[in-house]
């Protein structure tokens, strides 16, 4: 199976028990760090997710994932996890509950001349392929989606 592929199956697998316990599915995630592969599945609540939500998820998920060992080619560890504050936003959801707030953005290629691939900006809108966002200086920049690195909520600490 591929990277895609796995973490879609997880997907597909954690879905109904995360629904089932009134929790939002945030990312579901499959990576190699060191020596080691990580799936990873973030989920999260209203007033946040707890230690034992976590486990909880974890103790149902692996026995639906043990029928997959065969088709993963890599022993991996499995985490399940909050996104945390600086999660990313990645799904149209995400957009949604973000409009009008500053998010960070990092970039695959710098969207003009200047080379900037990182910057803050106001989210506007959103569609399937774009978002639009209103810069520090007032201008407005539609952006591939495809183009995005890295978008989340912009914190100052």
């Amino acid at each position: 199976m591929t990277k895609k592929e796995i973490e879609s199956t997880c997907e597909e697998l954690v879905l109904p028990i995360i629904e089932e316990r009134g929790f939002e599915l945030v990312d579901v995630e499959y990576v190699k760090e060191g020596s080691n592969y990580y799936l990873r599945v973030y989920a999260d609540k209203e007033g946040g997710i707890t230690i034992n939500d976590c486990v909880d998820v974890s103790r149902a998920l692996n026995p639906l994932l043990d029928a997959y060992d065969k088709e993963f080619k890599d022993a991996y560890i499995l985490e399940v996890s909050s996104p945390g504050l600086l999660r990313p936003l990645k799904k149209d959801k995400d957009f949604a509950r973000n409009l009008g707030k500053m998010v960070e953005i990092k970039l695959f290629k710098p969207l003009d001349d200047n080379k900037v691939k990182e910057f803050e900006a106001e989210l506007k809108e959103y569609d399937e392929k774009t978002i639009t966002v209103l810069t520090e200086e007032n201008e407005e920049a539609v952006i591939d989606r495809s183009n995005l690195a890295l978008v989340r909520l912009a914190f100052e600490f």
